[in-house]
């Protein structure tokens, strides 16, 4: 059931004054729940307050409208009414269904979510390309102010990455990342090309949602655990000890490495949360079979096999293929500027 603003403003008040006890700091569990749930509630404050804002700019430009006669200001004027008003249904759009569909985003909602990127067709080109996606996606959790940490990675001769798996975690985590799964595609000229010619190449991303405690249980007899010495680029030793980590998980053969930290327990930590994410992928896609044809694909479901996102760098274009609509500006993007992207999928 949809929520009113009064009512979401009335809820943010009584949490405003829960989190303020000090006796809830000896409490975390429940003083995380609170602070997640005030944060939701303050995207909810936050777009109902950007929609004052374009209100009463028309406003002021209809003041405009009335009271000049200059008519390039008057032009002016309208044109910038025009943009506010579509923006104003943009806005009133997204807060209907933060109040209607919130639920998506309440403490119960993934916190972490576990990305996989591994190159394609393209080799050393589509190496760098998986780099270039990695810190993509890491600027765009430090923007967002969430915590991005390495569980695997395997580099090549160039520095380029053959694939990498890494955590992140933070507040509507998942609600943003959850677009990416599919392959990307890059188009640009490499920077060992001499002639000049554009090469095409990809990358795959998977994004898994990292499992709560109480989620996945994994039994200890059903693991086998192989370790051995962490080795870089060209198979050269980076640890002398005995820290590399290999998990098998026999009742589904599923094989998972890490051996980017310099300590054991570290590396069996990683690799168990990898493990634990590919089997909840498993079991919601068990679940998810079942109802198939009584569902429409929706965007966000995609098939990892999917073609999801063009980057050509020569005509400074980002193409999504699922809303068939372009971004420019994309040297900014690949800076973690993912927003407008994020925000045109959501909007459908």
């Amino acid at each position: 059931m949809a929520k009113s603003l009064e009512e979401v403003k009335k809820e943010y008040d009584e949490l405003l004054n829960q989190l303020s006890d000090p006796e809830l700091i000896s409490n975390w569990d429940r003083f995380e729940e609170l602070n997640k749930r005030k944060i939701f509630l303050e995207k909810i404050t936050s777009k109902e307050k950007e929609i004052q804002d374009l209100r009463n700019k028309m406003e002021e430009n209809k003041e405009i409208l009335k009271s000049n006669d200059d008519r390039e200001l008057y032009s002016l004027a309208q044109t910038e009414i025009n943009q506010l008003k579509e923006k104003e249904i943009t806005l009133g759009k997204e807060l209907e269904k933060l109040l209607t569909a919130g639920e998506e985003e309440t403490p119960d909602s993934p916190q972490a979510v576990i990305v996989e990127i591994r190159a394609g067709v393209g080799g050393d080109e589509a190496a760098l390309f998986v780099g270039d996606l990695y810190r993509m996606y890491s600027k765009y959790a430090e923007l967002k102010g969430w915590k991005a940490n390495i569980l695997d990675s395997h580099s090549n001769e160039i520095g380029g990455l053959k694939e990498i798996i890494f955590e992140i975690k933070g507040p509507g985590v998942y609600e943003n990342m959850k677009y990416e799964g599919g392959v990307h595609r890059v188009q640009r000229i490499p920077k060992t090309e001499k002639s000049g010619r554009i090469h095409t190449s990809t990358a795959s991303v998977a994004i898994l949602v990292k499992p709560r405690a109480t989620e996945i249980k994994i039994r200890q007899e059903d693991l086998k655990i192989d370790i051995a010495k962490a080795s870089g680029p060209g198979g050269q030793n980076v640890n002398k000890r005995m820290t590399a980590v290999r998990m098998t998980h026999l009742p589904t053969g599923i094989m998972v490495k890490s051996m980017t930290e310099r300590s054991l327990p570290q590396n069996k930590e990683n690799a168990l949360a990898i493990l634990s994410a590919k089997l909840l992928e498993i079991k919601q896609q068990e679940e998810a079979s079942k109802f198939e044809n009584k569902r429409n694909v929706q965007i966000g479901t995609a098939k990892r096999v999917e073609k999801i996102r063009t980057y050509n760098f020569p005509q400074d274009r980002i193409t999504d293929h699922r809303i068939k609509k372009s971004f420019h500006n994309t040297e900014s993007i690949m800076q973690g500027d993912l927003d407008p992207i994020f925000n045109s999928l959501r909007s459908l």
